[in-house]
């Protein structure tokens, strides 16, 4: 969860902030948002997913990543998604703290984030060049709505329902909802 921003600074100041921090921090432009932790449907939605990716894509070249790892959106932004997905070598940093291409980044909503899941954050991951997909679960709904890279440009399909299958060409599998909202009451 996204709570007010704590200060404004510069990227190399952030860096030093957030490996001293005992909490993950974004950075967005200069203001640094520390994030707190979610309820146990949103971290039961993560391992969730987190399982049922690794289960699909393991095998392929791939590595999924729980929302410890610092994304590299832009020179001026560095996001920490719940979940994302690299194929073939990840691209770092020289001591691997910011990753450059994922393929698939995933957030789970809460009442706090919902809006900026759904907006700013979702424009500020579709400018990473390696990104062809971005998932948000709704932590209240079974409902995923994901964005695809199209040659015409950002698509976005909503699935409802634990009957929901939803389409990944970029990871060549398919991720049932009912998996993703085992053992969540929605």
């Amino acid at each position: 969860m996204v709570v007010d921003s704590i200060r404004q600074m510069t990227v190399e100041e952030y860096f030093a902030f957030d490996e001293a921090s005992e909490y993950k921090n974004e950075y967005v432009d200069g203001e640094v948002y520390p994030m707190t932790g979610g309820t146990v449907n949103h971290d039961t939605l993560i391992v969730n997913t987190i399982v049922a990716l690794w289960q699909r894509v393991s095998r392929s070249g791939c590595q999924v990543h729980a929302g410890h790892v610092r994304h590299s959106v832009s020179p001026t932004r560095y996001l920490y998604p719940d979940v994302s997905v690299v194929c073939g070598a990840p691209e770092t940093d020289e001591r691997s703290l910011n990753l450059f291409n994922p393929v698939l980044v995933t957030e789970v909503t809460s009442p706090s984030t919902s809006d900026y899941d759904r907006g700013n954050k979702r424009r500020h991951y579709q400018t990473i060049p390696s990104l062809q997909a971005y998932l948000v679960i709704d932590q209240d709904e079974a409902r995923m709505e994901v964005d695809s890279r199209a040659a015409s440009g950002w698509q976005t399909h909503s699935y409802t329902g634990l009957d929901a299958v939803i389409p990944l060409p970029a990871l060549a599998c398919e991720l049932p909802l009912a998996e993703i909202y085992h053992g969540v009451e929605v």
